[in-house]
This record gives C-alpha cells, sequence and structure tokens, in this order.
C-alpha cells in the first residue's frame, strides 16, 4: 500500500525524523564510466549524479523512463549502499487500470468473503457489518495505492498520480528499494498474524521511506531531480471525480495499513544509528516480533510478546472456525487504531501514542460461529500493567457508549442498538492485567460464546 495523504506522510516523517544525520553519500570525482562491469552508484550508462534530459509534463516516453529509472536505481544504490543484481522493469498505468485489474476485470463480483477476518475487524471496531473485509480492505487500497513491487513477477508498477502517465520520483525511488530488497535478501516470506505482518512492514516500508526522505533532501541542492506531478489534478482516473473531491475509503482501517509507513522510518533510524547499514540489513533476518517494538524500537530485540491463548468455553452451539492459526494478533498499532478511529484519545492520528494502547503485551483475537449464520468473537488482551489495561478497557468501553450509542444493562455488559454497523451485545472484563472481551448477536450468546469464569 502506498501514500494517499502524501503531505501528512511528509510531516509526520519529518517530524520523527528530525535532526537524523544524512549517510554520506559519496563525492562527484568518480569516472565516466565504472572501472569494472558496475558500480554502486552507477546503472545501465548513469551515476547517480547524472542530469537526464527529459519532459515530464507530457509524461515520459520508453527512453526517457528508462534513463530515469537507470538514474533513480543509481542513487537507491548510493544511499543505501548496496548493488542492484539485475534492471527492474518499470511500468505506468492509470488509477481506474489499477482498480481493474485489483479486483479481477470484474470478473469475480468482488472480493471474496471472509467471515472469520471480518470478526477480527469486528473486535477493533473498523469495519462493521454493513460491509466485509475483504471489501473494505480492496476499497482502500484501490484508493491509495501509489505503486507497488511484485516479488513474483520481478517488476514494478507505478499508478499514475495524472491523467496523463507519470511517474512521481517519490513512489519510483521507493520500490526501487523494494526491488533491491527483494534481490539482496528476499521478500516472500509470510506473516502468520496481523501483527508480525505490520512488524515486518515496520522494516521493508520503513527502510523504503527511510531512503526516499534521504533521496529528496538531495533534490535542488545537490541533485538535479525530475519535477514531481501536480496531484491537485489526480481523481479516480475514470474521469468521475473533480480535482478537488476527497476518494471514499475506510479511515480506520487506513490509519492501521499506514503505521509502516509512518513509524517504520524512525525504527529503521534507530538501527542504522547503532549499526550502520549493516544493522539494517541484519533487520531482514531477524525482523520485529510486534508493532510494539517497531512503535518503541528500544524494546526490539528482547522485549518479546506474550504468548496469550484463549481456553474455548462456548456450548455445543458455537465452534471455532475451522481456521489455522485458530485466532489472530493484532498488536498495538491496529489498537492504537481502534482508539483514535473512535474518539478516545487526542493527538495527531499519525502519532501512534496513546496510553489506551501502550503497554500492550500480547493479545488473540478468535472468532466463532453458529449454525445460523450469527458471528462472534473473544478477544483477550494483556497488558505490562494493571493500569495498562485499566486504560484499555475504559477506552473500549467508551467507544461502544460514547461512539456507537450502547446502553449498559449490567456489569460489564454492553448492547449496540440496531441501526449502528457494530449493533451486538459486549461482554468487557478486566481482571488484573487482562482484558476479556466477548462479542455475540444478543446477550445470550455471550454465554454461549465464552461461559464466563467465576
Amino acid at each position: 500500500m502506498r501514500r494517499e495523504r502524501l503531505l501528512a506522510l511528509s510531516l509526520a516523517l519529518a517530524a520523527v525524523l528530525a535532526g537524523c544525520s544524512v549517510p554520506s553519500f559519496g563525492g562527484s570525482d568518480h569516472p565516466a564510466t565504472p572501472a569494472g562491469e558496475d558500480a554502486i552508484g552507477w546503472e545501465d550508462g548513469y551515476w547517480y549524479d547524472d542530469p537526464v534530459r527529459v519532459t515530464t509534463g507530457d509524461g515520459l516516453n520508453e527512453t526517457e523512463r528508462e534513463a530515469v529509472v537507470a538514474r533513480t536505481m543509481a542513487r537507491v544504490e548510493q544511499i543505501r549502499q548496496r548493488e542492484f543484481e539485475e534492471s527492474v522493469p518499470v511500468s505506468v498505468i492509470s488509477r481506474a487500470e489499477y482498480r481493474n485489474r485489483s479486483r479481477g476485470n470484474g470478473s469475480g463480483g468482488g472480493p471474496p468473503e471472509d467471515p472469520w477476518n471480518d470478526q477480527v475487524w469486528e473486535a477493533l471496531l473498523l469495519i462493521g457489518e454493513d460491509s466485509g473485509s475483504s471489501e473494505e480492505l480492496d476499497d482502500t487500497l484501490s484508493t491509495t495505492v501509489q505503486g507497488y513491487y511484485s516479488p513474483s513477477r520481478d517488476e514494478i508498477v507505478i499508478v499514475s498520480p495524472t491523467e496523463t502517465p507519470q511517474i512521481d520520483r517519490r513512489t519510483l525511488s521507493h520500490e526501487l528499494v523494494h526491488a533491491l530488497q527483494d534481490q539482496q535478501f528476499g521478500l516472500n516470506g509470510s506473516a502468520e498474524t496481523q501483527d508480525t505482518q505490520l512488524s515486518r512492514q515496520g522494516v521493508t516500508e520503513g527502510e523504503a521511506n527511510y531512503v526516499r526522505i534521504f533521496y529528496e533532501r538531495r533534490c535542488g541542492d545537490q541533485w538535479e531531480c525530475i519535477a514531481l506531478p501536480d496531484r491537485a489534478s489526480e481523481g479516480s482516473g475514470d474521469g468521475n471525480e473533480s480535482a478537488t473531491q476527497q476518494p471514499s475509503y475506510n479511515e480506520g482501517l487506513f490509519t492501521v495499513l499506514y503505521q509502516p509507513y509512518v513509524t517504520g522510518p524512525a525504527f529503521v533510524h534507530s538501527i542504522r544509528e547503532d549499526g550502520g547499514w549493516d544493522a539494517v540489513d541484519a533487520l531482514h533476518d531477524d525482523f520485529p516480533d510486534s508493532t510494539e517494538q517497531v512503535l518503541h524500537p528500544e524494546k526490539y530485540p528482547d522485549e518479546k510478546p506474550v504468548a496469550v491463548d484463549v481456553s474455548d468455553r462456548s456450548s455445543d452451539a458455537w465452534d471455532r472456525f475451522d481456521h489455522d492459526p485458530v485466532g489472530d494478533t493484532v498488536g498495538e498499532a491496529s489498537i492504537y487504531a481502534t482508539v483514535y478511529h473512535n474518539d478516545q484519545t487526542d493527538g495527531d492520528r499519525y502519532s501512534y501514542e496513546s496510553e489506551a494502547s501502550e503497554g500492550w503485551a500480547g493479545d488473540l483475537v478468535v472468532p466463532y460461529r453458529n449454525g445460523s449464520g450469527g458471528y462472534g468473537y473473544v478477544w483477550e488482551t494483556r497488558w505490562d500493567t494493571e493500569e495498562d489495561a485499566r486504560e484499555f478497557a475504559d477506552a473500549y468501553r467508551g467507544a461502544l457508549v460514547e461512539e456507537h450509542d450502547a446502553s449498559q444493562l449490567r456489569a460489564n455488559v454492553y448492547v449496540v442498538p440496531e441501526g449502528d454497523q457494530f449493533a451486538d451485545a459486549f461482554r468487557v472484563v478486566r481482571s488484573g492485567k487482562t482484558v476479556r472481551i466477548v462479542n455475540g448477536p444478543t446477550v445470550g450468546d455471550l454465554s454461549e460464546i465464552h461461559r464466563a469464569e467465576t
């Protein structure tokens, strides 16, 4: 996923990297061509500080694109001090074409339903019952993606920000870092949970944005750079949006997906400051175990998440999904999105800091279903202290009552009324450092899904 709100991203990254030392890029005393077949900072006939003669207003023809890509590769090498092993094909498509591709050319009738994952996002109070998680993810990505690198095809696709196909140098440099990562370390590993996926992206996306920031800092004063496209004219790409119309997508979901791009660069910077680029290289063999470690670099690598096990206390009417793993760990970053999106904390959306999400130690969301098409979940969270647990429980109850008009029927039991996207029954119980949330269609279902412990 890429950045829709570029101004917000620039401000957020400027804040987290204020005062960072810029890597040494070397001087300009290089020969006209490398002494050997290749050299760091030189690609396909271009050194990192060579000019390219292109006009960007009418898009780039094939020759111009090849020149821009080659020089950008050389610049990424010079910053990152790593060599590309082979050239990277780059194509440019419109927003409409990207949406068409991501939705399978419309032949599938929309993204497939995923009721197991739906319950995970419902627990976070980010995607309600009026739309599925697959649909929301598809809609959000199709609106916000600016480009991507495909490890399976070894190619970069840039989604043009204008009707005239253009390349944004920021997107290109970011995606080229991914290509370099794939060539040097591989990008085909899988993550078991939502939290570990985001924490891995804290490295891969964080490094890509980190390099991009230093690239941009050199533009103008030290490097000649192609002009940035005028994003004021960006719309859907299908001609149906005005220049000023803002695209519609799930902002709470976007806050989760956006986290690696905003907080990852600061994490990568902290690693590089301690051990140089070699230490950043090592991250690809030892990813953070949680978004908590990305948000709080001092906790990497020693503070491991607590393993949470949710006992099955359901009746015969309710079953866990036949899914491996049985549950999902959402982690601190996603909990922060819940707190912020449901108006339970003040401050900047992209700070990823709140009293109700900090102090996370571990969690597990286990979805349930019955034979009548009903769904529910048990979400158990562990916290570093009882106070941390209390702050989260209070924030979650506040979200139910203040944002979703829940009524409290008795101690710890809440009902969100019909008409709200989270219309269900909830039991929210804190015991020491543990908070357990049980959700079901009705109050009677709560004990059927997870019999209360006495």
